[in-house]
């Protein structure tokens, strides 16, 4: 089942369970997906919808962030509620041995020597890694493997 139908089904058991918050986080995330492929004149397969689960997903904590320094405590719960449900859309995450092996792997293929060839290195792994993993701390860990 692709997710942008896994989406749609959560979308219409929302409805039936009346659960407005959830209703409305997953109407968002649908509408950025039509958004896209209207734009691009596209189908958006599983990888492309979920690059933009995490592009939601790391909003809502940009806007957590913002609205703890704002000690605005009612937005900062409505976003950690719709971050959760969103992570619900993510693939399982890496553990940090998996990420490694995969920096690896990475590394030894593009046969990287130094920090010029980190975009490689980055370009092959957010193929595998995307929506696994943290993509900040995954840089830095190639940024530390490549010196």
């Amino acid at each position: 089942m692709s997710l942008k139908v896994k989406l749609k089904e959560q979308q219409i058991l929302a409805m039936r369970a009346k659960d407005k918050v959830r209703l409305r986080t997953i109407r968002m995330l649908l509408a950025a997906v039509n958004q896209i492929e209207i734009d691009e004149r596209i189908e958006l397969d599983d990888d492309a919808v979920t690059a933009v689960i995490v592009k939601s997903v790391k909003q809502r904590k940009d806007s957590i962030n913002q609205f703890e320094k704002a000690n605005r405590t009612d937005l900062v719960d409505i976003e950690k509620t719709e971050l959760v449900i969103l992570q619900e859309f993510l693939p399982q995450p890496l553990s940090s041995a998996e990420v490694n092996a995969l920096i690896e792997q990475a590394i030894a293929s593009t046969e990287a020597g130094g920090m010029q060839d980190m975009g490689k290195v980055m370009g092959i792994l957010t193929k595998d890694i995307q929506g696994r993993a943290d993509m900040g701390e995954v840089s830095k860990l190639v940024r530390a493997s490549l010196i």
